[in-house]
């Protein structure tokens, strides 16, 4: 090996280095120091790589959690409303924004949140085996996200993965030229049923309210879809069957029946706040569990943001989320500007 070729090995070392995610792990209740940050990213979805893209412009050194890398976006198939694209796939958008990010010298980690708790001026988050692995920022951004919203009815757990579905996307090609439904009367439920009507012979919609209430483009594809029918006025009291889904029972009779054959029930009713975390450092939630925000996307919490669909704004879409994501960057780098913020505690007992 010449001197150039040590040189540019030790250099890439350097940056392999520079560039992995630096974590304290406490090992026999012993832990040398704790890593900080100026921002913590708690959420790889839209909302979170937007704002990690923005604090590493800022020149903030910043950390992302990010349990499920891309977030919920992932499992959309089409998007068209996001500007500068006419249409593009969840995932490619998701992973356009990640990339971007990168670029900017976020320290990414694929691990989930396990608490967070205020250390003096900073934030302390645990994460890893038993939450052991730590550190330590002077800034939060929530960006958790929201969980699927179950329908609570006899049957829905048991055949949760044998009939039942919460992603039209990811499971939608197993009922090809079967018959299907989709519980929900909103544009996203409005969507994964004309994705499945691309596999299944049959498509129902049943929904509890007076009308379905897509986007007017998106109700206009339902209505034209000759293998959809909405239900409305209608609730699914329970999902039937023996070692698969055989059929629902309706609290309205359908056609002169109580019982709906299908071989698959998609649940789109909502989403569930994922907010437990931003609760543990006294979060203000509303009633839904969302994340109270003002415009600058602050909390009741100094030091703490939140974007995306964790917070409690009223219109929900990936391009709403990473303008939320972007403002908490700023929020953040503003707060930081204004204060003079010392994380003195740098052991595991402080």
């Amino acid at each position: 090996m010449t001197a150039n070729d040590s040189a540019a090995s030790s250099e890439k070392e350097q940056k392999e280095a520079d560039s992995s995610p630096v974590i304290s792990s406490a090992k026999d209740g012993a832990i040398a120091g704790i890593a900080q940050y100026d921002v913590a990213i708690i959420g790889g979805g839209v909302a979170g790589y937007s704002a990690g893209m923005y604090a590493g412009r800022f020149g903030l050194k910043t950390i992302l959690f990010a349990e499920k890398i891309g977030g919920t976006i992932m499992l959309t198939d089409e998007i068209a409303n996001y500007p500068g694209f006419s249409m593009i796939s969840g995932y490619d958008l998701a992973e356009k924004i990640r990339q971007h990010a990168l670029e900017y010298g976020l320290k990414e980690v694929p691990a989930r949140v396990a608490a967070v708790e205020r250390k003096g001026s900073c934030f302390r988050l645990r994460s890893g085996k038993d939450g052991k692995d730590m550190v330590q920022a002077k800034t939060v951004i929530m960006a958790t996200g929201t969980e699927w919203r179950k329908l609570d009815v006899p049957g829905e757990e048991k055949f949760t993965g044998r009939g039942v579905h919460y992603c039209a996307l990811c499971d939608g090609a197993f009922y090809r030229d079967k018959t299907v439904a989709i519980i929900g009367g909103s544009d996203s439920a409005a969507k994964e049923a004309l994705l499945l009507a691309q596999f299944a012979k049959k498509v129902y919609i049943i929904y509890r309210g007076e009308k379905i209430r897509p986007e007017p483009i998106n109700e206009r594809k339902v209505e034209a879809q000759e293998n959809i029918t909405v239900i409305n006025n209608t609730h699914v009291t329970a999902i039937q069957g023996e070692s698969k889904v055989m059929h629902v029972d309706l609290d309205t009779p359908y056609e002169g029946s109580d019982s709906l054959a299908l071989d698959g029930v998609f649940v789109a009713i909502g989403h569930i706040a994922l907010s437990d975390l931003a609760k543990q450092v006294g979060v203000t939630l509303n009633g839904k569990g969302e994340i109270g925000i003002d415009r600058q996307a602050r909390t009741n919490v100094p030091g703490v943001f939140a974007a995306g669909d964790v917070a409690d704004t009223n219109f929900k879409q990936a391009i709403t989320g990473a303008a939320e994501g972007v403002t908490a960057a700023y929020g953040a780098y503003t707060y930081l500007n204004e204060q003079d913020i010392i994380c003195a505690c740098n052991d595991e007992d402080c």
